[in-house]
């Protein structure tokens, strides 16, 4: 069963349509890429998928531990708490607060101690907290952050504000992550480090992974299949040559043959 379904949404603005009739299916342990020009509507579909937006039609189903949930309509809280986690294109961290206090605020999420135990400095609380803070050093160490656990945010450099994103993402305890350009403004070293964490925290976190990026050499390097979105409109869906080799891709998107790209496929 798919872990993700989603049928016709349409989101209008007014007079406005930004998406319509999508249709996505995402199976368990995927990894999918969504491309597509700037304006096309792949921000829409996450803000859709995760309760910023309301959708104006359509349906969004969830499949986790033998549950389904109907996404839309949800708030974000209900969402992240039904395990669906995202990044953000422009950075959105607690910049005024330490890199581990970033990751602990994500991970409260799960915490089961009361008011009561919180307030008093109970023995439930105290030890809940401990184990809050390993899990959270878990991840930065995972992210290689472990290091600056104490600097603000604000101080770290670009590339590392985007690693942090994805820590506290994690520390959701997501089954589906939404990762909105993730190697938006680094350098080519950064998208390698990056392509190795996104492969590496796929299988090891269990996680089913839907990916926006320009980026087409790390698109076609780690996705297994993808989805072109063009003025709100899937034009394709298929494996990573599928549509490099696309007629109506490439002259909507790509602009020219990607066979240097498929040659640079590892």
């Amino acid at each position: 069963m798919p872990i993700l379904t989603i049928n016709n949404l349409t989101k209008t603005f007014g007079g406005l349509t930004a998406i319509s009739n999508v249709n996505m299916e995402l199976e368990p342990g995927e990894l999918v890429g969504l491309i597509g020009p700037n304006g096309a509507g792949k921000t829409t579909v996450f803000n859709l998928l995760t309760g910023m937006y309301e959708p104006s039609a359509g349906t969004i189903t969830f499949f986790r531990d033998d549950r389904e949930v109907a996404l839309q309509g949800l708030k974000p809280y209900t969402v992240c708490k039904a395990g669906v986690a995202r990044t953000f294109q422009n950075i959105r961290l607690f910049k005024d607060l330490s890199v581990l206090d970033n990751v602990r605020i994500a991970m409260h999420k799960n915490v089961s101690y009361g008011l009561l135990p919180s307030f008093l400095h109970l023995k439930t609380y105290r030890e809940a907290e401990k184990k809050l803070i390993e899990d959270s050093m878990e991840l930065l160490r995972i992210l290689k952050l472990d290091h600056k656990k104490d600097e603000y945010a604000r101080n770290l450099p670009y590339g590392e504000q985007r690693h942090l994103e994805i820590a506290r993402a994690l520390a959701t305890n997501p089954s589906l992550l939404l990762l909105d350009e993730p190697a938006a403004g680094m350098n080519p070293a950064e998208t390698i480090q990056l392509t190795e964490i996104i492969r590496w925290i796929r299988v090891n976190f269990h996680l089913t992974i839907l990916l926006i990026e320009h980026d087409m050499s790390l698109v076609m390097k780690i996705c297994e299949r993808i989805y072109v979105l063009d003025y709100g409109v899937v034009i394709a869906n298929g494996t990573p040559d599928e549509i490099k080799t696309n007629k109506r891709v490439i002259e909507a998107y790509l602009g020219e043959d990607m066979t240097n790209v498929r040659d640079q496929k590892s």
